[in-house]
């Protein structure tokens, strides 16, 4: 009935699947960190480039 899930008898072939599984989230959760983090620093330059915007705004007034 269902002869495309394979299940295999033998566990230790799960080790394999296990260890990429593991590699692969690491990688995912490095590379969020990388841009949640450069994100942030993005966000502080803009505020400080709004602040001095603003201020050479208030200055032509």
């Amino acid at each position: 009935m269902m002869d495309f899930l394979y299940f295999p008898d033998n566990k230790m072939e799960y080790i394999p699947a296990v260890i990429s599984l593991l590699f692969f989230m690491a990688l995912s959760f490095i590379t969020y960190r990388y841009f949640k983090k450069n994100s942030e620093k993005e966000a502080i330059k803009m505020k400080a480039f709004e602040e001095e915007v603003m201020k050479r705004i208030q200055e032509e007034q």
